[in-house]
């Protein structure tokens, strides 16, 4: 079964509800990639048909270049 939009699409009330499980901080989200980003965690939470996987074990490690990106897209 293929995924739509409303399918991968995180809430925006949830994702102001939810941080990340390790450093309590703040999440934003990658649509293309259907992650979770924790800057300060450096980790990158699977977001699976709509559910985000927030288990460490299950995230993906963010390497420096692509941190420095994407702090420099927030400003």
């Amino acid at each position: 079964m293929g995924e739509t939009s409303t399918e991968t699409a995180i809430d925006p009330k949830l994702l102001e509800l939810i941080c990340c499980p390790l450093t309590k901080g703040v999440l934003s989200y990658d649509a293309t990639r259907k992650e979770l980003i924790s800057l300060t965690a450096k980790l990158a939470y699977p977001v699976r048909e709509g559910i985000p996987i927030m288990l460490p074990s299950e995230a993906r490690a963010l390497d420096e270049d692509e941190i420095a990106q994407r702090r420099k897209l927030r400003g």
